[in-house]
């Protein structure tokens, strides 16, 4: 059964493509939050026009923190430089799922990886041309989804993602073995997601957001539909941690990390639902790390 949440306002794409990113306009259609299901079709054409609409925000507001070549699991900050998920990428073939503008890609490469961004999204990677300009630090990267990877077989040493496509796709199983079918024997996988006990608590960075709302277990999609065409226009899946363990090793991979980030003492940062209110209490990230089996 459909369930109505609020309404919530989308930002508007801007009429240039390549127009300064200083000048965006944050007002856009009204859509009506539920939560029902949504095939992968549906998915896939309400969040790359999505993330073309929000991309422009998105890249001023994070950019930033995000850095023009660096590479951060989430919104708490923490860097690949601190964990270590991926290992020594000097010399590796290195796929980014739901790249953005490929600053973690572009991180990759000035550690000796030859990484390649893939998103669904035009517009950001249009952001990611305007960034291999401005650093020198060039990433070649496709406009393509995740469940269907333009790659061949065993092209490559480390598939990772970001905060990236994982959470906007329906067939999700489909998606984790396209990742291991463009992996090498040994190869590695790692990404990092909003922490699924976050689907019981309302998208809230103040302490609203700590006060359980739905069962944690209740996997319905949430789903945004634009008041005045009808049309689906964002779509979010979540899975239990659970159902990423099954996941992971029906593909084949071995899960050698899975890190719940605390709050640092000195961040202060609120990102949508992120904030310090809410990361001290609980966890708002989850980075996973697996290998995929030799043989």
């Amino acid at each position: 059964m459909d369930q109505a949440i609020s309404p919530v306002v989308r930002p508007e794409a801007p009429i240039d493509p390549f127009g300064a990113i200083e000048t965006i306009d944050t007002t856009g259609p009204v859509v009506r939050a539920e939560r029902r299901s949504v095939s992968e079709a549906d998915s896939r054409r309400a969040n790359g026009p999505d993330w073309d609409r929000y991309a422009d925000e998105y890249q001023a507001t994070h950019g930033p923190f995000l850095g023009e070549a660096g590479f951060v699991w989430g919104p708490e900050g923490l860097t690949e430089a601190d964990l270590g998920i991926l290992g020594d990428v000097d010399g590796l073939d290195v796929l980014e799922l739901g790249s953005g503008a490929c600053q973690c890609s572009r991180w990759v490469n000035t550690r000796g990886g030859r990484a390649i961004g893939l998103d669904l999204s035009g517009r950001q990677l249009q952001h990611s041309r305007r960034l291999d300009e401005q650093t020198g630090v060039v990433v070649p990267a496709v406009q393509a989804t995740a469940t269907d990877l333009p790659f061949a077989a065993g092209s490559f040493d480390v598939v990772f993602c970001s905060f990236g496509a994982l959470q906007f796709v329906s067939d999700i199983t489909h998606a984790v073995a396209e990742a291991a079918r463009v992996l090498r024997p040994g190869g590695r996988f790692a990404f990092s997601i909003t922490h699924p006990t976050r689907w019981m608590f309302p998208d809230d960075p103040g302490p609203e957001g700590l006060i359980a709302a739905q069962s944690y277990w209740d996997r319905t999609p949430y789903v945004e539909v634009d008041d005045e065409t009808g049309e689906v226009s964002y779509v979010e899946h979540h899975r239990t941690l659970g159902d990423w363990v099954s996941i992971l090793a029906g593909a084949g991979f071995r899960i050698t990390d899975l890190v719940e980030p605390e709050w640092p003492e000195d961040h202060e940062r609120i990102w949508g639902g992120w904030s310090r209110t809410r990361g001290l209490l609980t966890p708002g990230t989850a980075i996973f790390g697996a290998d995929l089996a030799s043989s």
